[in-house]
């Protein structure tokens, strides 16, 4: 199969382009394309066998449930049992942008979408061109990343290029995203609205909306006997090719530890624009400065594949723990980390 790579300006979009990307969509395709967060693999929400041809282009396991993107308020109604009032609060706070909510499924929507749950997440995304893709497409679009399973996310045309050219017929160029981290997950099926997935919409934020709300267990807590609620948080991703360790602690002791480390074999440095001038050795990248988390954010997948294209042995991140978007930046980074951390707190 040839991958086609359309450039769209957002400004001033080529509508035939976009319908033509639509037919596909009409006709059981794939399309990836941008949104806000990372770059979506799109197919009819509604149609099963596009739903199928989702996980096969991704390698993706077939009980990790797709995100249904929808353009209008009004389309829930077909897709869901019922919309809360907790939905409606949230959709008015934060629709369109970075907020995925979870819902009771109706029969509209065929298991194979939703990994056998009845439940179902939706979201609106933001970006003009996902936008107009939805209404072109039909108005119900599942769409993970669109990346093989267990890579980094996408946050460019080109890293989905590298990953499913020849498996998907259309890439949507809209050049970089803006936020670089997949949305934020709430589960309205649960007495109390729970994040799932931390993301730009932090729980604070969620809070605000409805008063109360709480973050998964399995999301902080430090037991391993305690999973995520999530079925596609239990599996590895955004990991690089290279073994990934995450060094926590004083920053003196951290830029300590990891120049030590770089000494031998050629070693990545994840570091920030406060600290990328002590790192004398090894492959160092700055990812962004600690005066804006976004800026980390919307760098974080390019960089841990800019590793594999430099072929390092082995990397080593400073930590960036902080409330708000520094709990899904770190979510990520030790998700692509196996969660393997070292804490130099105590080191002489």
């Amino acid at each position: 199969m040839k991958t086609e790579m359309i450039k769209i300006d957002r400004d001033d979009m080529d509508l035939r382009e976009m319908k033509r990307a639509g037919e596909i969509l009409k006709k059981g395709g794939l399309v990836a394309f941008p949104t806000e967060t990372v770059y979506g693999l799109g197919g009819d929400a509604l149609d099963e066998t596009a739903a199928h041809r989702i996980y096969e282009a991704k390698g993706r396991p077939s009980d990790n449930p797709l995100i249904i993107h929808i353009a209008d308020m009004e389309h829930l109604d077909k897709i869901v049992e019922e919309v809360p009032e907790a939905a409606h609060k949230l959709a008015e706070a934060f629709w369109p942008g970075p907020l995925t909510m979870i819902m009771n499924k109706s029969d509209a929507v065929p298991h194979g979408t939703t990994g056998g749950l009845d439940t179902l997440a939706i979201r609106m995304p933001s970006d003009p061109i996902a936008l107009e893709l939805i209404r072109q497409g039909g108005g119900y679009v599942a769409a993970p990343s669109a990346n093989t399973s267990g890579r980094p996310s996408p946050t460019t045309a080109q890293h989905v290029y590298e990953d499913l050219q020849g498996k998907i017929p259309m890439i949507l160029d809209g050049g970089a995203v803006t936020i670089g981290l997949e949305s934020t997950i709430v589960d309205l099926t649960e007495e109390i609205p729970t994040i799932l997935r931390p993301g730009y919409i932090s729980l604070e934020m969620v809070q605000a909306v409805l008063g109360e709300a709480k973050m998964d267990k399995g999301l902080i807590s430090s037991d391993s006997n305690i999973h995520p609620k999530a079925p596609g948080m239990k599996y590895r991703h955004y990991a690089p090719k290279a073994d990934l360790k995450i060094v926590e602690g004083p920053v003196e002791k951290v830029v300590a530890y990891i120049n030590e480390k770089a000494k031998a074999g050629k070693v990545g440095i994840i570091c920030t624009e406060e600290t990328k001038d002590r790192y004398p050795a090894g492959d160092v990248k700055c990812i962004g400065s600690r005066k804006s988390e976004l800026s980390i954010a919307s760098h974080l997948f390019a960089v841990l594949r800019e590793f594999d294209e430099d072929g390092v042995d082995a990397i080593y991140s400073e930590s960036f723990q902080a409330p708000g978007l520094g709990e899904a930046i770190m979510n990520r980074l030790l998700k692509a980390a196996g969660h393997q951390r070292v804490d130099v707190s105590d080191r002489i």
